[in-house]
């Protein structure tokens, strides 16, 4: 029976986030097996967890979706000042979760999961995850911008210098770009570095699973093949009795 702490509990269950886990705990609504919750509390999965009286449990299916994220739609849990959110474009039976932001004027491939541990891997920097992107900007690109991209560029705002990536011109205003790490609006940063505008983003891969067949609005169930590649190349174990996907949806 493996100990895990009580908030990464409840976020498996699909209730919320870990953070606002932390935030139900602490205002005492979460008990374990009848008592109240402290901080930093761990449980096992034979231990009754209960959510403002409600018992909760952690779900044997999993699934990742690989979903199209048009622009105007913006990656977060809840906000109300967003005008539709993923939570809101994406109505699956299942709480799922996404792996890295795309902010709201950016498009393409979003990679979503119930599986917790699944998630923190794709996003950790430092597992260094291939993303990869299409961007048009509002001037011609040059081998100078080329170069100094790829070198990575010292961002003031942050105060961290982006790691070496991979770029190629794909026309006058166009070009492709593979970072591996996720710093936030990192490209637009880049760009705006080196004197350049953004016109549009597009990520159109992360890791192996790429956006082809997909339009603005629809989501794929992943495969067990596609899958279990995404698993094992994030170090985790895949079981396939316990997976759910395979089907294609238009949301």
């Amino acid at each position: 029976m493996e100990q895990i702490r009580l908030n990464k509990y409840i976020a498996h269950c699909g209730v919320c986030s870990r953070r606002d886990a932390d935030r139900l705990i602490s205002q005492g609504r979460v008990e374990v097996n009848g008592i109240t919750a402290s901080p930093g509390q761990t449980v096992t999965d034979r231990d009754l967890v209960t959510v403002s009286g409600k018992p909760v449990s952690a779900p044997r299916d999993k699934v990742v979706l690989a979903y199209y994220k048009p622009v105007g739609i913006t990656c977060t849990e809840r906000d109300p000042h967003a005008e539709k959110t993923v939570a809101d474009a994406i109505r699956y039976p299942v709480r799922v979760t996404y792996a890295g932001r795309l902010d709201r004027d950016s498009e393409g491939l979003l990679l979503l999961s119930n599986d917790g541990d699944l998630i923190q891997k794709m996003m950790r920097g430092s597992e260094r995850h291939e993303k990869e992107y299409i961007v048009r900007v509002d001037k011609e690109i040059t081998d100078v911008f080329l170069s100094k991209m790829s070198r990575g560029i010292y961002l003031k705002d942050l105060e961290v210098k982006t790691r070496e990536c991979e770029l190629e011109k794909l026309g006058k205003n166009t070009f492709r770009i593979v970072l591996t790490q996720g710093l936030n609006r990192q490209i637009r940063r880049m760009c705006t570095a080196c004197g350049y505008r953004v016109r549009g983003i597009k990520r159109v891969r992360v890791m192996h699973i790429v956006l082809d067949g997909l339009r603005p609005g629809e989501y794929r169930e992943l495969p067990a093949e596609e899958v279990e590649r995404l698993y094992r190349d994030c170090g985790l174990e895949f079981t396939k009795n316990n997976w759910l996907g395979g089907t294609q949806n238009a949301v």
